[in-house]
Formats: structure tokens, C-alpha cells, sequence
């Protein structure tokens, strides 16, 4: 198996067992993973700047993040349970190796919204095109990916379901904090997700 085939897979599972610490039984939930993507579409537009009648300076890194983001909501899309996800890898990499583009972003971005409003589904070569069009690519998602994930898990873990979990520390979101842990480490190892996680255990308020 390839490297970024591997990644992909190990994406899938950590999707997998993310939807299921929500709700164990996630797959039979109808839970709308498409209206995920086209709102985050919308979010995301606003951050790269859209309106003509002023001057806008794209966030990438905030665009970026949003991207890891949908990629959540479009594996969550793809996961039927009875695929393997190998199979499912191995489909998601042929069709994000053949980009689908507008004429700038904005426009690939809106055959990837497109997709998700009228047919209800990821389309994984606009999103591979929103990537190559941003300057990303599949490490970049990966570590964004893997990171988030994370983040997620630690959420949950520390009280994001009762409202009891403390989202700024030490004067910074804990997506900032996630930020540094992550450059910290290197991406390729083994244990990437269990060093990002103890990195923000170590940096969370003692309660």
C-alpha cells in the first residue's frame, strides 16, 4: 500500500471511530454529512473574500482549515459500512488524482458546494481541485486532518457534550494551541494522533 493511500485509510478509520464516540449507532442516524459540506462551503468562501465592493485578502490558513473541515463530512459520507476502507481509499485517491478546477476558488469551490446540495454527496475531485488552487496537498491534509480529529476526540473526552469543556487556554482557542503541538511534531510517526493528543493534555487547564 502506498504512503498516501495509507493515510487515506488511516483518515477513514479515525472518522469512523470519531462518528462513533458521538453516537454509537451513527451509520442508521440519516445524519446529513452533505448540508456539513455546503455549509462549510459558504463558511470557507467568506474567508478566502468574495466581494467585489471591497478589498479582501484571503485567509489560507482559516481556508485550509475549513477544507479539513469538509474532508471530516466527506469521508463520514463515503463510510457504508460494508466497504472496506481500503476500497474506499483506493476509490477517493484515483478520483483526487484527476482535479477537478473552475477558473479560480471560488468557482471550485462552488462545484464542490454544487455537489453536496443537488446530489448529496462528496465530490472528491473538486475538493482536490479547491486543494491544488490553495496550495495544499496530501500532507498537508493529512497532518491538518489527523490533528483535528484529535482535537475532536479531546473535546469530547473533556466535557464538549456538557458545555463543561474550557475552549480557550492561557489566552489562546484550542485550535490555536493544536496549531503548535502539531508543528512540533513530525507527521510521519507511528503514534502522530496519540503524541498530538498528550501534546494537548499537557497544555489543557488543570482542573
Amino acid at each position: 500500500m502506498s504512503a498516501n493511500l495509507n493515510k487515506l485509510v488511516v483518515m477513514l478509520e479515525m472518522q469512523n471511530a470519531m462518528n462513533t464516540k458521538v453516537h454509537e449507532q451513527w451509520f442508521s442516524q440519516g445524519f446529513e454529512w452533505y448540508r456539513a459540506i455546503w455549509v462549510e462551503c459558504a463558511e470557507m468562501l467568506d474567508h478566502y473574500g468574495w466581494k467585489w465592493w471591497k478589498k479582501q485578502t484571503p485567509d489560507t490558513e482559516q481556508v485550509i482549515l475549513e477544507l479539513v473541515d469538509i474532508f471530516h463530512f466527506g469521508l463520514s459520507l463515503r463510510i457504508d459500512g460494508e466497504t472496506s476502507y481500503e476500497q474506499i481509499a483506493t476509490q477517493l485517491q484515483a478520483e483526487m488524482s484527476a482535479p477537478q478546477q473552475g477558473d479560480d476558488f471560488k468557482q471550485t469551490l462552488e462545484l464542490l458546494a454544487a455537489s453536496a446540495v443537488a446530489n448529496k454527496t462528496f465530490d472528491a475531485a473538486a475538493f482536490a481541485g479547491c486543494m491544488a488552487q490553495i496550495g495544499m496537498d496530501i500532507d498537508d491534509l493529512y497532518r491538518g486532518y489527523v490533528g483535528k480529529n484529535t482535537l475532536n476526540f479531546f473535546r469530547q473526552d473533556h466535557g464538549y457534550k456538557d458545555g463543561s469543556y474550557i475552549k480557550v487556554w492561557h489566552g489562546q482557542e484550542d485550535n490555536e494551541h493544536l496549531v503548535e503541538v502539531v508543528k512540533s511534531l513530525d507527521t510521519e510517526h507511528a503514534d502522530f494522533a496519540k503524541q498530538v493528543y498528550q501534546g494537548l493534555v499537557a497544555r489543557y487547564p488543570k482542573s
